[in-house]
């Protein structure tokens, strides 16, 4: 029987610097090595994953001493959970990586002349900030394999759990960390999810077994607004009203807080939500949320940013970026429910959204009659195909285009349709800064990047939003 090859361990190594996308960089006789698990300052030893001839990929399997610039974590479950990778940073550190992280980004991927990058704008509040969460409902529970350790060397066996509610375990599909306390969401959130856990338990309510495919609780997404609406969306493997009763009635009863409850039921495989259609027990079946002075509908399926405070910023900073006199039409593409577009509304002459989902510009649509707006046009599609010589014809021709893409960018032909378009300003709202520096170097051809403004939408953990504004090179004096 052939033997299976360890990977390679490396000891007692200093970690540098920081890296991108949450690791950290090493040095090993001159080749680079990607540490998770890490920051600069720690001495480690590497447990590596990938080894090629120049560079490495691994994580810290042993800490020997750890960095001075290290704090303790607030949460208990941190680690575990995966949920924020950063608890261990102080957040001015985290900003600082996250700021250096733009800057790599933009300059090692674009290769374009980029003015000066101003500090990120960092979050008023680090804690109870998220407006989404989405609970995981399991017939297994995720054990630590430290505390797994222990309990077999005190000859224990892990009791069997009829059900846990959590977060997905990193690399364990089929299992949940069970959460006592997530402190990204205020409460009443947690007691909501335990609530339902104990409630399912002691009546035998079965817990979703995604590798057998059966079970009845499979998901829970809570949602809520500075407003002080509450949304709890629960997706269950199949109708049992009787059930569905019981649960409900003991949710309404002991969180009052709850202004919308609905249930979406999923027979499928995946957890994917676009194709199933939510059920309304309780309430209108939406929250309203505001920005500045707008109002937004936000129906279960509707994506809108889940830093609501933090969102306001970001829109400003859009907002600012698309030098607006009120006689400019903008192009808001990747407009989701039309939010940004929306925010711009009153400085633009009209505002024109598209968007793939269309249940999305329904939406859109919807929060453009909530502010009384009449300069606005949503169309469900593909900007390649909508945006044609007919339809500039018919809505003119943008003089500013806002694009606020996937985590994956902008497809290359819309990229070709933009530098036909030939807007003079462009403001490219981004997630990813690597995928944003791939597309700035396309925009090249035609556009200069003028200001650039990186936002921390997601404290202690590794995600950034980038805002870039892009002038037409030839308009530029």
């Amino acid at each position: 029987m052939r033997k299976i090859k360890q990977a390679p361990i490396l000891e007692k190594v200093l970690i540098e610097d920081y890296a991108a996308e949450g690791k950290s960089l090493a040095r090993v006789d001159g080749k680079v090595i990607f540490v998770e698990g890490a920051v600069p300052g720690d001495v480690v030893d590497i447990q590596l994953q990938k080894n090629k001839a120049d560079w490495a990929e691994g994580f810290a399997k042993t800490f020997h001493s750890y960095s001075e610039i290290r704090v303790e974590p607030f949460c208990t479950h941190f680690g575990v959970c995966g949920g924020c990778q950063w608890q261990m940073l102080p957040y001015a550190q985290q900003l600082i990586y996250k700021h250096k992280q733009v800057v790599d980004n933009l300059t090692r991927i674009a290769k374009i002349a980029l003015p000066e990058i101003p500090p990120i704008l960092g979050a008023e509040q680090t804690e109870t900030y998220r407006n989404k969460v989405e609970y995981t409902f399991a017939t297994e529970r995720f054990i630590p394999f430290e505390a797994f350790k222990a309990m077999k060397a005190a000859g224990e066996e892990p009791k069997k759990s009829p059900g846990a509610g959590g977060f997905h375990a990193r690399g364990f599909f089929e299992k949940v960390v069970e959460i006592d306390k997530c402190y990204l969401q205020a409460e009443p959130t947690n007691e909501m999810r335990k609530t339902v856990v104990n409630f399912a338990i002691e009546n035998n309510m079965p817990f979703y077994n995604i590798k057998q495919h059966q079970g009845w609780l499979r998901n829970m997404f809570v949602r809520n607004t500075t407003q002080g609406e509450w949304m709890v969306n629960l997706i269950l493997g199949y109708e049992d009203q009787e059930k569905r009763e019981a649960l409900f009635t003991i949710l309404l009863d002991r969180f009052p807080q709850i202004t919308t409850l609905l249930y979406t039921i999923n027979a499928k495989r995946n957890d994917s939500m676009q194709d199933l259609v939510p059920q309304v027990y309780a309430g209108n079946g939406y929250i309203t949320e505001k920005l500045e002075d707008f109002e937004f509908k936000i129906s279960p399926k509707s994506f809108f940013q889940t830093n609501s405070m933090q969102a306001e910023r970001l829109y400003q900073i859009t907002r600012d970026f698309a030098e607006l006199t009120g006689k400019e039409t903008v192009y808001d593409l990747y407009c989701g429910t039309g939010s940004i577009g929306i925010f711009c509304s009153h400085q633009a002459k009209k505002i024109i959204g598209v968007e793939v989902i269309a249940e999305a510009i329904e939406d859109a649509k919807i929060n453009a009659q909530i502010n009384k707006l009449e300069d606005t046009a949503f169309f469900a599609g593909d900007v390649i195909d909508i945006c044609n010589d007919e339809f500039f014809e018919t809505h003119g021709k943008p003089d500013v285009i806002i694009t606020d893409p996937p985590r994956a960018g902008m497809h290359e032909k819309l990229i070709r349709k933009l530098l036909e378009m030939e807007a003079p300003t462009i403001v490219y709202v981004s997630c990813n800064p690597a995928t944003q520096a791939r597309d700035l170097g396309l925009l090249a051809e035609k556009y200069t990047v003028t200001k650039i403004q990186p936002v921390d939408m997601f404290p202690h953990t590794l995600h950034i939003e980038n805002v870039v504004q892009l002038k037409r090179t030839t308009l530029i004096k």
